[in-house]
This record gives C-alpha cells, sequence and structure tokens, in this order.
C-alpha cells in the first residue's frame, strides 16, 4: 500500500493545480487540491477606476467565462446606480450568457471529460479514433463563439454589452441565420445526450452534498436570480452572499475555501439540476430523464450529465429568445442614461461552473473604492476535497497510477478553472 499520491499537475483543466493525498496505517490522513496559481490581483487592479472601465477590465479574469463575467459586472454596476434595463437587453444579455454556456459545456465534455469514460488520454487520442465525436464538440463550440460574436461583438471578451444596453443592436438577417445554425446545433446536443446515455458514471466519490444555485427568477429554468437557494432548505438574499461563501484562507492553496455553516458546498451544472430540474421544459426536460437526473444524485461524475443537459437548454433558450426578438421586432434602443451617485450594487449569474458574484462600491464621482468578485470554482474548492478524500478511502487498495487517474477524473467533472479562483487575499494589520 503506498503512503502518498502527488500529482503535480492536474491535466486537461485551465490553469495550475495538483492534488496531494496522504496515507498513513492503511487510514487517509490528508487530501488537498494544491492551487499554486499566483494570485492576479483583478480586485486591487480596478479600486480608484471610473465604473465603465471595470467591465472591461473584469472580462479578463476568465476567456471562457468572459461574457458572463461582463454581465455580471455591469449588472452590479446597474445596481449601485439604480439604472433599469429594458426587457429586450434582459434578452440579448441572456442570449450572450447562452452562447458562453455553449461554448463552455461542449469544450470541456468533448475535450476534457468524455475522454475519461471512453479510455482516452486526451481528445487527441479521442480524435484518432472516434474524429466525428471531437469534430461535433468543436462545432458546438464555434457555435457559442458565433453567437458571443454577434451580441457580444467579439468571440472573446465581449465590448458590445455596455452599461445600461448594447452599443449596436443585431439585425433581422443575422438572427436568422443564428436561428438555422442553432437548429443544427440542437440535433448535436441531441446526439450528445444519446452519447453520454451510454457512459458508465462509476460511484466511487459519491457522498452526501450540500448543493447552492441561484433561485430561478421566474417559473422556468435560467441562469439569473436575486436568492441563492441550498438543498438545505435555506433561501438567501444575494447582497448577502458572504453568507453563504464564507472565505476562508487555507495554507495549501492560493485559493480561498468556501464552506456554508460549516459544511463545503457544491455549485455548477449538477447543483443547478438538482435544485432548478424541475423548471425544465421540452428537449432539455426529456434529456434530464433520460440521463437520470429527475432523481437525487450525489455523484459529482453526474454533472458532467448535468453539462450535457444544460447544453441542450442554451440551445433552446437561444432559439425562443430570437423568436421573441423577431416577432415583437429589434428596437432601436439607447443604453439607458447613467446618473452617478455614491453607492454600492451586487449582482450574481450562474456562470458555467456555478454561481458567481460581483459586489462594488463607489465614491460620488463613480469611481470604484471597493470590489470583491467570487468564482465558483473557489466555491467548489472545499467540496472537491471531501470528494477527493471519500474516493482516495474507496480506492485506497488500487494501484497509484490507477487510484491518480480516477482523482484527476474527479477533479476534471467540476470543470474547475483554476486561474479564475485565486483572488487577493486582504490582511489586517495592527
Amino acid at each position: 500500500m503506498h503512503n502518498s499520491v502527488v500529482i503535480d499537475h492536474l491535466c486537461r483543466v485551465e490553469g495550475h493545480g495538483g492534488i496531494t493525498v496522504n496515507i498513513k496505517d492503511g487510514r487517509v490522513e490528508q487530501v488537498n487540491v494544491d492551487i499554486f496559481e499566483g494570485s492576479r490581483f483583478f480586485e486591487p487592479l480596478i479600486i480608484g477606476r471610473h465604473y465603465d472601465e471595470i467591465p472591461p477590465i473584469l472580462s479578463r479574469i476568465c476567456a471562457i467565462c468572459s461574457a458572463v463575467h461582463t454581465i455580471t459586472s455591469l449588472m452590479a454596476i446597474e445596481d449601485a446606480f439604480g439604472v433599469k434595463i429594458t426587457p429586450q437587453t434582459t434578452l440579448l444579455r441572456d442570449l450572450l450568457i447562452q452562447g458562453g454556456n455553449i461554448e463552455s459545456h461542449a469544450l470541456h465534455l468533448f475535450c476534457l471529460a468524455v475522454p475519461d469514460y471512453l479510455g482516452y488520454t486526451g481528445a487527441i487520442s479521442l480524435a484518432a479514433d472516434q474524429p466525428e465525436l471531437v469534430k461535433m464538440g468543436l462545432d458546438l463550440k464555434k457555435l457559442g463563439n458565433t453567437i458571443q460574436e454577434a451580441i457580444g461583438g467579439r468571440a472573446v471578451h465581449p465590448v458590445n454589452a455596455v452599461i445600461g444596453g448594447f452599443g449596436r443592436l443585431p439585425d433581422k438577417e443575422m438572427l436568422f441565420d443564428l436561428k438555422e445554425q442553432l437548429k443544427k446545433g440542437l440535433q448535436q446536443a441531441s446526439a450528445t445526450i444519446d452519447l453520454m446515455a451510454t457512459l458508465k458514471i462509476p460511484n466511487f466519490p459519491e457522498s452526501p452534498t450540500v448543493y447552492a444555485a441561484l433561485e430561478s427568477i421566474d417559473v422556468k429554468f435560467n441562469f439569473f436570480g436575486d436568492r441563492i437557494i441550498l438543498s438545505t432548505g435555506d433561501s438567501i438574499d444575494i447582497s448577502k452572499y458572504k453568507e453563504v461563501c464564507n472565505e476562508k484562507v487555507v495554507l495549501h492553496s492560493h485559493a480561498k475555501h468556501s464552506q456554508f455553516k460549516n459544511k463545503p458546498f457544491m455549485v455548477g451544472s449538477l447543483a443547478r439540476i438538482m435544485l432548478n430540474g424541475h423548471r425544465l421544459t421540452g428537449e432539455a426536460k426529456k434529456a434530464m430523464k433520460k440521463l437520470g437526473l429527475n432523481s437525487s444524485s450525489q455523484n459529482v461524475l453526474y454533472n458532467n450529465l448535468a453539462q450535457a443537459v444544460e447544453l441542450v437548454y442554451a440551445i433552446e433558450r437561444s432559439l425562443e429568445i430570437i423568436e421573441q426578438l423577431l416577432k415583437h421586432g429589434i428596437k432601436d434602443e439607447r443604453p439607458t442614461e447613467v446618473k452617478v451617485k455614491a453607492g454600492k450594487g451586487t449582482a450574481a449569474c450562474e456562470a458555467p461552473r456555478g454561481m458567481l458574484f460581483h459586489s462594488y462600491a463607489f465614491d460620488n464621482k463613480g469611481n470604484l473604492t471597493n470590489a470583491d468578485v467570487i468564482t465558483p470554482t473557489a466555491q467548489n474548492l472545499a467540496n472537491m476535497e471531501k470528494d477527493l478524500r471519500v474516493s482516495v478511502e474507496r480506492l485506497i487498495n488500487e494501484s497509484k497510477e490507477s487510484l491518480s487517474d480516477k482523482l484527476e477524473m474527479v477533479a476534471r467533472a467540476y470543470d474547475p478553472c483554476i486561474s479564475c479562483s485565486v483572488h487577493l487575499v486582504e490582511l489586517n494589520s495592527k
């Protein structure tokens, strides 16, 4: 029996991290997710900046999630200044976010996670045997990028979404073109569900899990909400998000850990499906049932199945939004005027990996005096360590190579964005 397992570098995830396991006398003593990505100082970087400079800077936190960072940043600024947006702007922002979800889920499923279940070392070896699978995933990723470029002005780091609205509005031809591409994408997303239904999902990481997600703002499943709901039955206003995240510094990681009532929790696709899945309709609802997610699950590997369901949802929702925009016509709206004042604002959206929070304070000139950004991966790290520990306890007699492979599989199921999880630790000295 081995005394330790050290994974120096997690493969097929974004950023730099590893896993360290210490075993003594046949018992698991310690399991750490080591995050050695350097602090990126985005929050202090924007202190003193004018409010309209903030979203373009903070979109750089993550290229994959740049759209949802931009939208969440805009919403926090609007909350601080009391800016109200139109229904059309709400729809276009939703469409932009769905583009990001399509891109992120397709990339993660086909290039990072699915190879684990099919016995391949990565997308390159999978493409050598089954090129049609990888091509389908890349086609779907491209569809997400196309939506972001059409609505956000660029495929990465959108420039067209601004405070109070959009700089340029899409025309009918653009929307009709997106509609045709989305129809093809829906067929590919359905094929993805068929693929995921054939996979054998092991249960070695299964353990009691607290889920957290935003409560959908209406009767339908969506990625916006002003309350945080948890599988414990708790419901908390997003302005009190720190009660849920409750970040703490840990010695082995440059990223802080979050616990709610002294328990780790999970955010992301599986959490959303477990808490809000009953709101799904159409093909996404059928996909949820086909993959067995219409009943409770506490296995993190099912997060990949939930991502496939959300891929279907994101395409269906995009089609629905385009139909509404075409039906009512694109109104020539200008962004809502901003009346600067001192104030605080907080906003939350569901990013592909889970709840994302932006919170700001401004002086009476509109300059930023304080900022806090908490990403999904940072919220998931404590729960990831819990799932890794359970996995080691159940697989302790396996070879070091086999155990390492399965631990990486658990980490990848979370689709961690390690670079995003590292932000400033504030030190107070007396």
